[in-house]
């Protein structure tokens, strides 16, 4: 039986912590702003303690967290092309904030919103009421997320949705983690994705085609280190500064029935191990896409430590559909109709080896 118990302390700005504590004092932090994962606390292979989370040293850098860190991102993850999508025969403009296109949610997204939060025996669980209109979206949206951090070193992320108007919907976490606590960069990092395809982008990081990973910078099939393969000649690497793709999770049966639907079940699809620490970080989900990013713009920016974060400091993993999906011959896969639950677990397993 989990022994995880939950407490509470008050931040600037109106701001109220969450502290998650399991029975063997690992610690994760949520922030009510943008149910935010602030911090989280874990032992090393010699019992060192580190945040493995990037993130600001106080509520102000969240109060517009341009990196999203840790943010709860909504209501879409991720990129739509020139702000721009057609539903059910009516055209939608939603806010451009990355040039011509829509980025996780727009300039108001979830990420910096106020979630109502109730304490329970199941976890923390935070709620959103998204208005007609918001960013340009159609319908009323209520969303819930409810945060579980178990005595294996597992956090669970379940999410849920209903909506009183057809609308598009993307859910997902934007962590940046480091394993080795903020000590060196990703570069040693070992990377294994359990995906055969990934999206190809265009200038813009919008997806053009999906590719095969074999013999690509982008075949993570095994495990190989991040840091050799940010120095591939790839074209794909150079229009993004490294990787910011999607890739195209494997599929697996038998799927499982949800409202008419046929969804993946909850698998794992990605593991990350830093040899120096020892943690090893396996993330399992029942999307269908996972976006993996290298931390390409971090650069300057003043995070906890006294200096500040350095290019690929911290990487994503995001698990989500895909970009501008909305667009594609698949939409109707990210459309949540009036009736429906949209319904998304995703987990992040921490373990020391």
């Amino acid at each position: 039986m989990s022994q995880t118990t939950i407490t509470s302390t008050s931040a600037d700005h109106g701001v109220t912590l969450y502290t998650l504590r399991n029975a063997h004092d690992m610690r994760i932090t949520i922030s009510d702003r943008g149910a935010t994962l602030v911090s989280w606390w874990a032992p090393d292979r010699y019992g060192r303690v580190a945040d493995i989370l990037l993130g600001y040293p106080d509520s102000d850098g969240y109060q517009t967290n341009s990196p999203y860190f840790g943010g709860l991102i909504g209501r879409w993850g991720n990129r739509i092309a020139n702000g721009r999508f057609t539903l059910d025969g009516a055209d939608y403009l939603v806010d451009r904030n990355e040039g011509n296109n829509h980025l996780h949610g727009g300039d108001s997204g979830f990420h910096l919103a106020q979630w109502q939060v109730e304490v329970g025996a199941d976890g923390l669980r935070l709620t959103l009421e998204s208005a007609e209109g918001d960013a340009g979206y159609p319908g009323n949206l209520l969303v819930s997320v409810l945060y579980n951090l178990d005595d294996d070193g597992r956090l669970s992320i379940d999410y849920s949705a209903s909506c009183d108007a057809p609308t598009p919907l993307n859910l997902t976490s934007h962590g940046y983690f480091n394993l080795n606590g903020g000590s060196a960069d990703i570069y040693d990092h070992i990377l294994a994705i359990a995906a055969d395809q990934y999206l190809q982008v265009d200038s813009q990081l919008i997806p053009v085609k999906a590719a095969s990973v074999a013999g690509s910078a982008f075949d993570f099939r095994e495990p190989a280190p991040i840091g050799p393969r940010l120095a591939w000649p790839d074209p794909q690497l150079t229009l993004a500064k490294g990787f910011d793709h999607c890739y195209c999770l494997r599929q697996q049966y038998p799927t499982v029935p949800d409202q008419g639907r046929n969804v993946q079940p909850l698998r794992e699809v990605a593991t990350v191990y830093d040899p120096g620490s020892g943690r090893q970080l396996s993330v399992a989900t029942t999307e269908s896409g996972l976006q993996f990013y290298s931390g390409n713009f971090l650069a300057g920016i003043q995070g906890r430590s006294a200096d500040a974060y350095r290019k690929h400091d911290g990487f994503c993993l995001e698990a989500q559909a895909y970009p501008n999906q909305i667009n594609g011959p698949d939409a109707e896969a990210v459309i949540l109709r009036p009736g429906q639950i949209y319904r998304q677990t995703t987990t992040y397993q921490l373990k020391v080896r």
